[in-house]
């Protein structure tokens, strides 16, 4: 009885990962970040923040391609009209992108993009990538985002109520995520988020 050779499978290599963190203000977004980046310990993947593109001015010590990649606002909307941005918006007169070309070259080199903004910006990476993955991070209790606010002591009473109010709008729209993090503790919170990370690259996709 002979048996026949086996045959040899190459699967495609497989893309990195486009997560996407959002969170209200306060929440400690920026701190998990952080950390995760700074300390990626067990991660089997590279993992980058996204370089966002911005019309704004540099400012002293920011050093173009790692702070922003700094654009004239002419550039900028060339960019747009070119579908050059995965996402854009104005804020406080200045304009900010996504590089669409700069994800897509950090992902196909199998490297893993986070990208931090806010709950409309998600949605619209996620109309447009659909594998994106969406991590809305969270505090324990909107009494203790409350707390931290005032810890800052960088806002008026007016702007806490508002920061709240924002808060609350952005809970509502957890449910278009694909996961939630408590960050009660930042240790915790950094290796929730390297959890979902390690996961996301055992998950079977059709290729």
């Amino acid at each position: 009885m002979s048996l026949q050779p086996e045959t040899s499978i190459e699967l495609p290599k497989a893309d990195g990962l486009l997560v996407v963190v959002s969170g209200p203000s306060a929440v400690g977004k920026d701190t998990i970040l952080d950390k995760v980046l700074a300390e990626p310990g067990d991660l089997v993947h590279d993992v980058v923040r996204c370089v966002t593109a911005t019309t704004r001015d540099p400012r002293p010590g920011e050093v173009e391609g790692v702070a922003y990649h700094f654009l004239s606002v002419v550039d900028f909307h060339a960019k747009t009209l070119q579908e050059g941005f995965l996402e854009y918006a104005n804020v406080f007169g200045n304009w900010y992108g996504t590089p669409r070309d700069w994800v897509e070259r950090q992902r196909q080199s199998g490297v893993d993009v986070i990208l931090k903004i806010d709950v409309q910006g998600a949605l619209a990476v996620k109309a447009r990538v659909p594998d994106a993955i969406l991590i809305f991070f969270r505090p324990p209790s909107l009494a203790e985002l409350e707390r931290r606010l005032r810890a800052r002591n960088t806002e008026s009473e007016e702007q806490i109520a508002r920061r709240l109010l924002d808060a609350r709008n952005e809970l509502a729209q957890m449910p278009h995520y694909n996961y939630s993090v408590i960050n009660n503790e930042v240790e915790q919170a950094a290796q929730d988020l390297k959890a979902i990370l390690r996961a996301e690259h055992c998950r079977v996709r059709s290729f």
